[in-house]
């Protein structure tokens, strides 16, 4: 038996109740923080009747002909006082998974003594991490461990130090995965996934312009990086250029025609 919360209302009742607005809708709404679930029952989301003054007001203006992106700016305005674009973005990190080497930088022969590298050894460790790296929390300090070995043995591996990265950026470590992006693209600077993750943490410290030319950099690399455009074209929102994001919304449709944000870049893109 489903007991009925009196002070909240369940997803499947707002789509019900309010015509005009779709369930991926409330999805871009949760994102930007303008509802929020105040918790699950017999797994439907349930949201406050807060929410549902924002969902009626959403429908409202959907309903007169107004598009998804103008209902959303007007919200944000109306919450903050000024025009917002507060997106979670919640940007997956690109993981490297293929191993490929490159040759130590020239002056690393006139800093170190020159030492034997044992790569069998140091691929050993690195396949093993990337095995551990499955994106459990649980396996964080193993896979660390053993990215980290892979480097004691070869320094000069990019892509365990961009998996290493990516489980500090996991753990909240902002200053220790940003210190290694940044040695990936010292010691290798066309490998797209580091430029494209550098610019994920500049976007989280509200650092939009350094977060656009990374992921520019990333593009420039790897233009079909679906990803790269999608990010791209939040952080120019944030900036208020919508206009130069519309090309990037664009790229993600035809990129990612079934990726999790395809509608957002869609209603974004007109």
């Amino acid at each position: 038996m489903v007991i009925s919360d009196s002070a909240s209302i369940s997803r499947r009742q707002l789509i019900e109740r309010y015509k005009h607005v779709r369930d991926d809708h409330l999805r871009y709404m949760q994102k930007w923080g303008l509802i929020r679930p105040s918790h699950r029952d017999n797994g439907d989301t349930l949201f406050s009747f807060a929410d549902v003054a924002i969902v009626r007001q959403a429908d409202e203006a959907l309903g007169g002909g107004a598009n998804f992106r103008a209902v959303l700016r007007n919200l944000l305005a109306s919450r903050d006082g000024q025009l917002a674009f507060d997106f979670r973005i919640e940007a997956q990190h690109a993981k490297v998974l293929q191993l490929k080497r490159r040759e130590p930088p020239p002056m690393a022969a006139l800093m170190d003594a020159p030492r034997l590298v044992d790569e069998s050894s140091a691929d050993q460790y690195f396949l093993a991490a990337s095995i551990l790296d499955d994106g459990d929390p649980e396996n964080f300090d193993e896979a660390s461990d053993a990215y980290r070995r892979a480097l004691e043995i070869d320094p000069y591996l990019v892509p365990a130090v961009i998996n290493l990265a990516n489980i500090h950026y996991s753990c909240d470590a902002i200053a220790e995965a940003q210190a290694l992006y940044e040695r990936a693209i010292a010691l290798e600077p066309d490998i797209f996934e580091a430029h494209f993750n550098l610019g994920n943490i500049f976007h989280d410290l509200g650092r939009y312009r350094e977060a656009q030319a990374c992921y520019r950099d990333s593009l420039r690399l790897n233009p079909a990086y679906a990803d790269a455009h999608f990010y791209l074209a939040v952080t120019l929102e944030k900036n208020g250029q919508s206009q130069d994001a519309r090309a990037h919304w664009r790229a993600y449709q035809q990129l990612a025609p079934n990726g999790e944000w395809v509608e957002l870049a869609r209603e974004f893109s007109d």
